[in-house]
C-alpha cells in the first residue's frame, strides 16, 4: 500500500509530546516540558530521513513515539495511511512487526548472558510460529546478512567488537522483516574507523530489502551520506526539513548553518561561516519566548523575540525563521 497511491509509509502530523515535572524541594509545584511540540514529518517507503540536533532537542523523545513506547500529547502517526493509535490489538501488535529499533550503544542493548543466536531468535520466539529449525535456519540467514560468520552463532556479546555488536543488533532487527527501522544514532558509540562499514552496511540492506530508515544522529556527515531528506530539531521544533543536500550544502536557518558549518567545512578555502552557536541549549522548562533559537541566534532581530516563526517553504524546503 505505501508505494502506491503516493502514500508515505510514515506520517507524522502535528506531533507533540508534554512531560508534567515536578519542581521544588518537596515536588509541590509543576512545570511543563514540551519535549516534541507539534513536528509533522513523511518516510517514504525504502527512503531514509536523517533527523539531527543537539542533546536534548527531543530526538529520542520522537523515536520512542514512532516505536509506540510512548504515547503522544497530541498529533497523529500515520503507517501506510493508517493512524497507529486507532489499529486495535491485532494491528498495533502487526505495527511493533513492522517498526523495528537500532539503539545507540550495542553492548547496552544486547543481553549479556544470551548467546548471538537467542538474541537474534529472540523476535522470532515472540512473535512467529516458526520451529525451532527454521529459527535456526533464519538466524543464520540474519547473519550472513549482517556479515558475520555462522560460528557466532555460539559466541556472547562480549566476545565481540563494538562494530560487530552493532552488526548483531541490526540482525535482530531485521529478523521479522520490517519496512522501517528507527535508527537512534546507530554509530555515535563505535571507533570512527567502524562507523563508515556500519553505514555501508545499513546502505546495502536497504537496497537489497527495501527497508525504510529514520536516521537519528549528531553526526551530520553521516547523516548527509545517508539520508534524501534531513529534518533539523531545536527545543522540539522541527527548524528547516527538506532535500538531504539542500540542507547539509546551502543551510538556511542560522541554526542549521550553525551545525553544518561546525561538521561539515565544505570549502576548505571560503571564508568560514559567521554562524557559530554560542551558548547552551535552553531549559525545554522554560523555553524563550518567539523563536526558540534567539538568544544564541547572531543574526536575530526584535520580532524573532516575540513572534514564533511557521516553518514555511523557501528555495525548495521548509524553513522557520523570520529572515524567509
Amino acid at each position: 500500500m505505501s508505494g502506491d497511491n503516493g502514500v508515505p509509509l510514515l506520517e507524522v502530523t502535528e506531533l507533540s509530546k508534554h512531560f508534567v515535572v515536578r519542581r521544588g524541594a518537596l515536588g509541590r509545584s509543576t512545570a511543563l516540558v514540551r519535549a516534541v511540540d507539534a513536528i509533522s514529518l513523511t518516510i517514504p517507503a525504502g527512503g531514509t530521513l536523517g533527523l539531527v540536533g543537539e542533546s536534548g532537542c527531543g530526538k529520542t523523545t520522537t523515536s520512542k513515539l514512532i516505536l509506540g513506547l510512548e504515547r503522544p500529547t497530541a498529533g497523529v502517526i500515520r503507517f501506510e495511511g493508517r493512524d497507529v493509535h486507532a489499529l486495535g490489538r491485532a494491528g498495533e501488535r502487526e505495527y511493533r512487526r513492522a517498526v523495528q529499533a537500532v539503539f545507540q550503544d550495542p553492548y547496552a542493548s544486547l543481553d549479556p548472558r544470551m548467546r548471538v543466536d537467542a538474541i537474534v531468535a529472540e523476535p522470532l520466539v515472540i512473535n512467529t510460529a516458526l520451529d525451532a529449525r527454521a529459527r535456526r535456519r533464519r538466524v543464520a540467514e540474519l547473519l550472513d546478512l549482517v556479515g558475520l560468520p555462522e560460528r557466532a552463532l555460539g559466541l556472547y556479546p562480549h566476545e565481540f567488537s563494538g562494530g560487530q555488536r552493532q552488526r548483531i543488533a541490526i540482525a535482530r532487527a531485521l529478523a521479522l522483516s520490517p519496512k522501517l527501522i528507527v535508527l537512534d544514532e546507530p554509530v555515535s558509540a563505535l571507533d570512527v574507523s567502524i562507523r563508515a562499514q556500519v553505514l555501508n552496511l545499513l546502505t546495502d540492506l536497504q537496497t537489497r530489502l527495501g527497508v525504510a530508515y529514520l536516521f537519528i544522529a549528531h553526526d551530520l556527515a553521516a547523516v548527509a551520506h545517508m539520508a534524501q531528506s534531513i529534518a533539523v530539531m531545536y527545543l522540539g521544533r522541527i527548524v528547516e526539513v527538506g532535500d538531504a543536500d539542500a540542507v547539509a550544502l546551502a543551510p538556511k536557518h542560522p541554526y542549521t548553518r550553525a551545525l553544518f558549518a561546525a561538521a561539515l567545512p565544505v570549502d576548505v578555502d571560503a571564508p568560514v561561516d559567521d554562524i557559530t552557536l554560542s551558548g547552551e541549549v535552553p531549559s525545554p522548562l522554560a523555553p524563550p519566548s518567539g523563536c526558540r533559537f534567539h538568544p544564541r541566534c547572531p543574526v536575530a532581530m526584535d520580532r524573532c523575540a516575540t513572534a514564533e516563526p511557521l516553518l514555511r517553504p523557501a528555495d525548495g524546503r521548509l524553513v522557520a525563521c523570520h529572515l524567509y
